[in-house]
């Protein structure tokens, strides 16, 4: 009804048309339940639709994809079980407790759910947030908006770009400078080593040939029109020198596209910049779930859509008569972490998503110990053969937990040990 105010009720609506709220989507639907998904952008896929290379769909499709035909998939899968998707269909605010404000070129909509699903994701700090001083040029991107020119719009870039950060994405923004024919010639990084696992850092230094630079930070971007070049600066020994390039992309540093949960009021994590779920990924509303990379920004989109399979059982359950329990067990990062999600613990409740608890650490740890104390009291602890580092999701066993007390305060994560 173009132009007009329509309503809407189905059983479940689902705010955010990405891997996991496609995958949620997909099982919901597929057991008859009525769903409707709302995705702002003209397509439906989420970041897979413009990041053109391959690794997605390993945990959940058990297959290596490329981004565009994975999330053409999860489109397919959602739309065949008879999920509802509405494109260019963008969600301004709450009209109750779980009734949603629309608008579309199609003109308003009203929304009224039994339950709201929100799997809005994450989206990385562009140049401003992260107070790069300088000039400000044409040049600039995140690896979304660069995915997104090339991949999608296939317009031309620049020829040396620097990009800064060298997280997983940073490696995927490397691959499509390329595509564009692109030279990236320095990546930095803040840390001692790079955030990427091994088997992309290895390739990346001798296939692509990008130079990485640890303990280092881009201090001021040269250019009137275009980006001319940037200042780098040694964190140790404070020295600074100059590259020269036309391109620059800030890449990871996520933060949750989080404004309709600080519009409905919900619990916040300032450390995920999320809402506080449980491992049910129940929010402090009734009635309202959140998945995705909006809990722990930012992992993988297989491990996104798996969130959105996990959730799909619990609204399930709400659907016919669950309870939605008030109180619970704080979880809480102590140093090095930055935050863990789930974020709310309560015995008996379902193991979260794949039986982990998510974490990201402001350090990197080879082989840590993780502590979990409760009123001054050990009361659990893990060791693990795989490394903590920053820049990606460290995941720990949700056994961790198996000893709390439901009434003995908040549990504080931490680690023990040498790094």
């Amino acid at each position: 009804m173009t132009g007009l105010d329509a309503r809407l009720a189905p059983d479940v609506v689902i705010v955010g048309g990405g891997p996991s709220g496609l995958t949620a989507a997909a099982a919901l639907a597929a057991r008859g339940i009525d769903v409707l998904v709302l995705e702002r952008e003209a397509q439906a896929g989420g970041i897979p639709r413009h990041s053109d290379h391959p690794g997605f769909g390993l945990r959940d499709l058990r297959r290596s994809l490329a981004g565009p035909e994975y999330a053409r998939r999860l489109v397919e899968g959602a739309s065949s079980a008879r999920a509802e998707i509405r494109t260019e269909a963008t969600v301004t605010g709450w009209a109750d407790e779980r009734s949603l404000e629309v608008t579309s070129p199609r003109g308003r909509l009203n929304v009224e759910a039994r339950v709201v699903v929100l799997a809005t994701g994450a989206r990385e700090r562009p140049r401003t947030a992260r107070r790069i001083p300088g000039d400000r040029p044409a040049g600039v991107y995140t690896t979304g908006q660069l995915q997104s020119l090339v991949h999608l719009y296939h317009r031309e870039v620049g020829r040396r770009a620097v990009v800064v950060g060298s997280e997983l994405v940073s490696w995927s923004a490397v691959l499509t400078l390329r595509e564009a024919g692109c030279r990236t010639v320095l990546m930095t990084s803040e840390f001692e080593r790079p955030e990427a696992y091994l088997a992309f850092r290895v390739p990346g230094r001798t296939v692509l040939r990008v130079p990485v630079a640890t303990r280092s930070r881009v201090t001021r971007i040269v250019g009137r029109e275009r980006v001319e070049a940037v200042e780098v600066e040694d964190l140790d020994t404070r020295v600074r020198r100059t590259v020269e390039c036309d391109t620059v992309v800030c890449t990871g540093d996520w933060v949750a596209d989080h404004e309709l949960v600080r519009l409905a009021g919900l619990d916040y994590d300032p450390g995920t910049t999320g809402p506080v779920v449980d491992t049910a990924q129940r929010t402090s509303r009734r009635g309202v779930f959140a998945i995705g990379n909006l809990l722990h920004p930012v992992d993988t989109a297989d491990v996104a859509a798996l969130d959105g399979r996990h959730a799909s059982a619990q609204v399930v359950a709400f659907l016919n008569g669950g309870r939605w329990p008030d109180s619970g067990v704080r979880l809480v990062a102590g140093q090095p972490f930055r935050w863990v999600s789930p974020g709310m613990f309560r015995p008996g409740d379902p193991e979260p998503p794949r039986g982990r608890l998510s974490l990201w650490i402001n350090e990197f740890h080879r082989r840590p110990t993780v502590v979990a104390s409760q009123a001054g009291r050990v009361i659990g602890e893990r060791t693990t053969a795989w490394p903590a580092a920053p820049g990606r999701v460290f995941r720990v066993p949700s056994d961790l937990l198996d000893h709390v007390d439901a009434a003995g305060g908040p549990v504080t994560l931490t680690i023990r040990g040498s790094r």
